[in-house]
């Protein structure tokens, strides 16, 4: 008699190494059902968006690949997915489920039910953690209470000893005598991608094997730089990782792994400063989770309560809304940064705060209407991300940037794009314009936008807002809110 097959649960984990549900099927003995269930309403509102669906459907054919490569493959079902899951379990006479680990509040929620409600049925349940170096409820203060600040949350894990990556050498993934029905990706793929999204091809190449090389390259040639370029929007000074993170294409195990080689074993902060600052890039990932586990309300909630009572400005048309999400409010590493993020689903981290702080602070505009269309529009949105890096902007979240530190795009600009090469990337209508100017074109004089072929207010808006303006009202939004009860 056969051995009854094992299912493995596939989500945010689209790799073959240091997956440890794949390692626990595996190692089972079982035959082995790679299974990806599309559940848009199993996500509820925080379904994949148009740019991370994009990514999640590529590297789902190169997870697929792989799986080939193996005499196996990744069935791929579409629908409820406690109906999918009972509808396969049925199909194969599986006699286990292997899943890694995911933290979105309503989707642990729903992951917590099916394990109580598969190993009631009688069969063996495997989860593990796969997405994080830590698992959330594991850290604690000294009052065993959540860390809200990062510092001592980061100095805390870093005294903690971080498992290292299992690898998987098998040159086979045992199949099941016969397989259940599956979807053609391909035509998933087709059917449901935004036309919008169809350039990334030209960006990115998604999929654990690129993900690999790019870690490689990184840790061997770029990370010792890393503190002194990584707030340069115009150079590739970060590890454009977020995504491969995100879905799970590299663990974050392997990075630390990676990236630590370099440093000091025995604990304390490694003695290379762009090793040190990277690993903790790695640390706020970690806390944006800790901080989505203990406190779920926060996708759409301020974590800080009294900031539900801010008076946001009024955009009843919705013109300085629409104004920032094409890059047209007149700032011009404002109007970059989410020009490059329409083109490419990603924006470089320095800019990502930049614009952030201007749709809150200088727009006055609610801080989940930028969470929504990062949401859509980046192939890394990450919900415990997402929702930090805006409530840190806001100045509602945990260890959040004062309200009162707002930034100026034209100080931040001539900052990190001194010479405006990224400016000139992105919005070529200023491509012309000389670097003393490129910033601020509303005060260049009327021959040198003529030189450029710069006419404001028709082929580059003016600014939508005045900075000096803009601030002093935010200022006094944030004051009323301090003077409630």
């Amino acid at each position: 008699m056969s051995t009854p097959p094992a299912l493995l649960w596939v989500r945010q984990d689209l790799r073959l190494q240091d997956n440890p549900a794949l390692m626990a099927a595996h190692r089972s003995g079982r035959p082995v059902v790679p299974l990806f269930i599309h559940d848009d309403a199993g996500e509820h509102q925080w379904a994949a968006g148009g740019a991370s669906r994009w990514w999640q459907q590529r590297s789902l054919r190169a997870f697929d690949t792989s799986l080939r490569k193996l005499g196996s493959r990744l069935v791929n079902r579409s629908g409820d997915t406690l109906v999918e899951l009972q509808r396969v379990v049925a199909e194969t006479g599986a006699g286990a489920i292997f899943w890694n680990r995911r933290y979105e509040p309503a989707v642990a929620a729903r992951d917590r039910g099916l394990e109580n409600r598969f190993r009631e049925s009688g069969l063996e349940v495997g989860v593990s953690n796969s997405a994080l170096l830590f698992e959330p409820e594991s850290i604690a203060n000294k009052s065993g209470k959540p860390f809200q600040v990062f510092t001592p949350f980061w100095r805390h894990c870093w005294q903690l000893e971080v498992a290292k990556p299992e690898r998987f050498g098998s040159p086979r993934l045992v199949a099941p005598g016969r397989w259940p029905v599956g979807l053609d990706l391909d035509e998933m793929v087709r059917s449901t991608e935004a036309r919008w999204s169809q350039k990334f091809d030209q960006v990115w190449q998604p999929g654990e094997e690129t993900a690999l090389t790019r870690l490689k390259e990184f840790s061997r040639d770029q990370v010792a730089g890393y503190a002194d370029r990584r707030d340069g929007p115009s150079v590739d000074g970060t590890s454009r990782l977020s995504a491969a993170l995100h879905f799970g294409e590299v663990s974050p195990r392997q990075v630390w792994e990676a990236v630590r080689k370099g440093g000091d074993a025995a604990g304390v902060f490694p003695a290379n400063n762009g090793t040190r600052v990277f690993l903790s890039e790695l640390g706020w990932r970690e806390f944006a989770h800790h901080l989505l586990v203990h406190y779920p309300h926060t996708p759409e909630k301020p974590l800080r309560e009294k900031f539900a009572a801010f008076r946001w400005a009024s955009d009843p048309q919705g013109n300085r809304l629409r104004a920032w999400q094409q890059g047209l409010t007149g700032y011009p590493v404002v109007d970059a940064g989410m020009r490059q993020l329409w083109a490419t689903g990603w924006m470089h981290n320095r800019v990502r705060m930049v614009a952030g702080s201007f749709l809150v602070k200088h727009l006055r505009l609610p801080w989940i209407r930028g969470a929504e269309w990062f949401w859509d529009t980046l192939v890394d949105a990450d919900l415990a991300n997402n929702t930090l890096g805006w409530q840190w902007t806001a100045g509602c979240g945990a260890d959040a940037a004062p309200y009162f530190r707002i930034f100026a795009p034209v100080a931040q600009g001539e900052r990190f794009d001194a010479e405006g090469d990224y400016v000139r990337r992105w919005v070529p209508e200023l491509a012309g314009m000389p670097a003393k100017f490129i910033h601020r074109p509303w005060e260049a004089s009327e021959g040198v936008l003529a030189s450029a072929g710069v006419e404001l207010g028709k082929n580059y808006p003016r600014p939508i807002v005045d900075h000096a303006t803009a601030r002093a009202e935010a200022l006094a939004a944030f004051q009323q809110l301090k003077e409630r009860p």
